[in-house]
């Protein structure tokens, strides 16, 4: 019977028709049919096919040819190919391949020199490079670069051998020579290189004796030269003082790649303020000197990277990183912004803020696209400064008003933010700030600016003067009264008549539709009716931003409306001493909040008045008409206190944000104490001494200390096998940021010597095998250590399964044995971070995937389950204490964290205490990518039952 294959076939052809035609092409004359074919043999032998038959068809037909082509294609079939049988002796028609090769390496043309070299870098047979060494040592002194150059790859590769130091003995002495009279960069570096490699003594004293003539050679040969100085240093420290000089010399060389090295080596080598501040200032040159985007970004990583490690030495170099922002890539004045607004001092804030004042103004001419965001991104910074140094805001406070009315609403939003902040932590600009609010609110046409805005009106318009402006200023944006008229023709005694229009303007008549500026055009009904539906009444488009955004049904708008006017008469009522007058404008408030109460309950609209903007507008309503001291507290100091609560919670927040990131370093009472000043300085540069006193510095710290905890190494140890089996293997695992390194230790339990040992490996999930493990032989009794790179390329949960595999010389059959899973943990790679509420609010509105996992638990405490979830996600609580605190049966909470590659992850938890003391409620998991919603999600279904479980 005919069964399905799922073999997946890669040619169209079968494989040993396909062969025949290779060989047929291989035997003709055509060098375009010979390139073909041997392409098609490269491709079948790099898809697992041997093809044995072709190899002395290639040897009789290809080898003579001397199209360059076919004869690159050849080097490329003879590296793929077996060269050695089973046993690991090389085959006997290899002997034709040498003779092929001598001639290659003798060849007049240079490209069949070069490639032929090239490709005796990747040939470890030494049975088939010995009888070519002669041929290889003479292109050393070839009079082109180009075969002197690979000819130098080609010692050092065979060097690097097993056998190597047998076959060629004296390579070192003969690279050192030719590196004293080699004229060619390129054939230079190659040399200097392989001296690195296989000797480095000898690279150490050549570098040395040329020390003076370093910067003046070439970009390929300096580059090796800093990697030489790195691996000196990390292998003997108390050496680097000789290599510093070398560094900094190479700091004004031209090649931006090398002082980009210079600068990296510099800062791993020494921690000297005269050394960093050189570093920094190479890399402020790289900002502002390269055009690429990818170059600027990964400048200021390393700039970042400076600013945590030697932060006070960073704060000189803030204006010189803040000229980054001419750059219009938003990515990089982001990064740039960040940078800067830790570096803030008292010394330098003054300098900041008039730049990013400048920019702000600069935004206005709308030339560059986005500015909108720009400016938001400026506008966040100048808050960000305000806070930490209350002083400057008078500066920028009044500038940042004018653009209440932007057409972005984020940033007008942001502006709003800031002056609430402002106005509560400095009294003094709060004269100026109310009055400048008062006189620009006209301008503002976003509904959540106005509430703001509103709230700050109705809490710091204290005076008399600032009251009534207030409540003014408010009427004029609300318009005249009222918002729409009914009216009526014909004969209103006639009740059935009038009955009988209605009905006909259920019927016939249409809605008010809307115009460009939030008003209601009237629009007449049925020809046969005589009554008119209602009329808005039209107001200046210049005052009345409230009127025409209460129009559209924003009715949570109205009720902040209501609330600030309640407010305002309120205030009114104790600074006021004419009652009449109190009276009088308490009469005006109550008639524009029940016209907009009718307005709501009206057909007039679209959409009626939602139940909580009827009850906050009622409630308004009841105060205005009854007032009692209880509330008045309530609505006149309460309200206030709160927001202050909340300023001062959040800088808590801030403060052990800071504190955390601190380096906290401590040092043992036993170490030892090195006496600067009774220090021999004989011979030591001002670079030196610097750096042995900050070396000092970080030892009285304990900043050398390595945090490491034993217990912890242990909890990471995996048993892979069980007692019983014949090799028993467990895993340290290490997860970096982009890998997991797996260092699995494999004991032989038998008597019997082990071949051909494997680790074999699988991975499930966003996980990748860097590299297959080799084989091994191990004797009875005996361990070995595997290591085993897996790389990660997302936040994602991943299992790595797999098995050992060997034989054995009594069974020929091969054993396997299973191994046990490893779970690669997705906490391993998110960690606690920290956004605004606004931000918050955007992602999880952005976000495509959502995870919901019910609330399954027997803790019955809503702030232990809280804390519990937050422990086991490894996330931050955005939510401040104090709305938190209290007994209500009832906790919403927001937890944010980021992940390693930059993925954010949202959770809100919402639940509820129920009857019976459990409880009940959703957890929410939104991301941006689906396997980080569905891992975390896995991992609270799993983890959330904790506590009392």
């Amino acid at each position: 019977m005919e069964k399905t294959s799922s073999l997946l076939v890669h040619f169209d052809k079968g494989t040993p028709a396909l062969a025949n035609e290779i060989k047929e092409a291989l035997e003709g004359h055509d060098d375009a049919a010979k390139v073909d074919a041997m392409k098609k043999a490269v491709m079948l032998l790099l898809n697992g096919e041997t093809l044995p038959q072709l190899f002395i068809t290639i040897v009789r037909y290809v080898l003579p040819s001397e199209d360059h082509t076919v004869q690159k294609l050849l080097l490329l079939y003879l590296e793929i190919i077996d060269k050695t049988d089973s046993k690991g002796k090389i085959l006997p028609e290899m002997i034709l391949i040498c003779q092929n090769l001598r001639n290659n390496l003798q060849h007049p043309n240079e490209y069949i020199r070069g490639v032929t070299l090239r490709f005796l870098c990747r040939l470890n047979e030494a049975e088939i490079i010995e009888p070519l060494i002669p041929s290889i040592l003479a292109n050393l002194e070839h009079r082109h670069p180009y075969i002197r150059r690979n000819a130098v790859l080609a010692v050092m590769a065979i060097y690097k051998l097993p056998q190597g130091e047998q076959l060629l003995v004296d390579a070192p002495e003969m690279i050192e020579k030719l590196l004293t009279t080699e004229a060619d960069q390129s054939a230079k570096r190659n040399a200097f290189l392989m001296l690195f490699t296989c000797a480095q003594e000898r690279a150490v004293n050549y570098l040395l004796t040329h020390v003076d003539r370093v910067a003046e050679w070439g970009e390929l040969l300096q580059m090796v030269v800093l990697e030489l100085i790195r691996k000196v240093c990390r292998a003997n420290k108390g050496e680097k003082g000789k290599y510093i000089k070398i560094i900094i010399s190479l700091l004004n060389v031209p090649s931006a790649a090398v002082i980009y090295e210079c600068a990296g080596t510099l800062v791993s080598l020494s921690s000297a303020p005269t050394a960093i501040k050189a570093a920094a200032n190479t890399y402020c040159q790289l900002l502002l000197s390269q055009s690429d985007n990818n170059v600027k970004l990964i400048v200021l990583d390393r700039l970042n990277e400076l600013k945590i490690s030697h932060g006070e030495i960073m704060v000189d170099m803030i204006m010189d990183i803040l000229r980054a922002l001419s750059s219009p890539n938003h990515d990089i004045r982001r990064k740039t912004l960040d940078i800067v607004l830790d570096l803030i001092t008292p010394r330098n804030i003054n300098e900041v803020v008039l730049t990013l004042k400048k920019e702000v103004v600069k935004t206005q001419s709308g030339e560059l696209e986005k500015d909108g965001e720009y400016r938001q991104m400026l506008i966040q910074a100048i808050h960000s400064c305000a806070i930490k140094f209350p002083e400057v805001a008078s500066t920028v406070v009044h500038l940042l008003m004018d653009f209440l009315g932007d057409s972005n609403v984020a940033s007008a939003m942001d502006v709003a933010v800031f002056v609430r902040e402002i106005i509560e932590t400095n009294p003094k600009l709060r004269v100026s700030i109310i009055t400048r609010l008062l006189d620009t609110f006209y301008q503002i046409r976003s509904a959540r600016v106005c509430s703001c805005a509103l709230w700050i009106i109705s809490e710091y318009c204290l005076s008399l003067s600032e009251v009534e402006s207030g409540i003014s200023t408010i009427k004029q944006c609300l318009g005249d009264l009222p918002f729409y008229i009914a009216s009526e023709e014909g004969d209103a005694n006639d009740s059935s008549k009038k009955s009988q229009q209605v009905n006909s303007i259920t019927v016939s008549s249409k809605r008010p539709a809307i115009l460009a500026d939030g008003t209601y055009a009237t629009q007449s009904a049925a020809s046969e009716t005589a009554f008119s539906p209602p009329t808005v009444v039209n107001t200046t488009l210049t005052s009345g931003n409230l009127r025409s955004l209460l129009l559209t049904g924003d009715f949570f708008l109205g009720a902040v409306v209501a609330c600030t006017l309640t407010k305002l008469e309120l205030r009114l009522a104790e600074v006021q001493p004419s009652k009449s007058e109190v009276n009088k404008a308490s009469t005006q408030v109550l008639l524009i909040i029940v016209s907009m109460l009718q307005l709501g309950q009206s057909s007039f609209l679209p959409h009626p008045i939602d139940n909580d903007s009827n009850d906050r507008i009622v409630l308004c309503i009841r105060l205005l008409c009854n007032p009692g001291e209880e509330l008045k507290k309530i609505w006149l100091q309460s309200c206030r206190e709160s927001f202050v609560q909340m300023l001062a919670d959040k800088q808590l927040r801030e403060t052990e944000e800071f504190k955390a990131k601190a380096q906290v370093s401590h040092a043992q009472p036993d170490d030892l104490i090195d006496f600067y000043h009774l220090k021999s300085r004989k011979g030591m540069s001002q670079l030196e001494l610097e750096d042995e006193v900050q070396d000092d510095l970080k030892r009285a710290t304990g900043e050398f200390i390595k945090e490491g905890d034993d217990a912890n190494k242990l909890n990471r140890i995996l048993q892979l096998t069980g007692f019983s089996d014949p090799v028993y293997a467990e895993a340290f695992v290490t997860v970096n940021h982009y890998d997991i390194v797996l260092d699995v230790t494999v004991i032989n339990r038998t008597k019997a010597t082990l071949q051909n040992l494997c680790l074999e490996l699988a991975t499930m999930g966003d996980l990748k095998l860097v590299e297959r493990p080799q084989n091994y032989t191990l004797a009875p009794e005996s361990s070995k250590q595997i290591k085993a790179n897996i790389k990660v390329s997302s936040t994602e949960t991943g299992v790595i399964f797999g098995n050992i595999v060997y034989e054995t010389s009594i069974v020929l059959e091969r054993t396997v044995i299973v191994l046990n899973d490893i779970h690669i943990d997705i906490m391993d790679y998110i960690s606690p971070a920290v956004c605004s509420d606004a931000a918050f609010r955007t992602m999880w509105a952005e976000f495509d995937w959502e995870n919901k996992v019910a609330v399954n638990t027997v803790i019955q405490d809503e702030k232990e389950f809280l804390d519990h979830i937050i422990k086991s996600t490894n996330m931050e609580c955005l939510t401040s204490p104090s709305a938190l605190e209290g007994d209500c049966e009832f906790l919403a909470a927001n937890l944010y964290a980021k992940s390693v590659f930059g993925e954010d992850a949202l959770v809100n938890l919402s639940i509820e205490k129920q009857g019976d003391g459990k409880l009940s409620g959703y957890i929410r998991i939104r991301s941006k990518t689906q396997g980080i919603a569905l891992s975390l999600g896995d991992k609270i279904t799993l983890k959330q039952k904790g506590g009392a479980a």
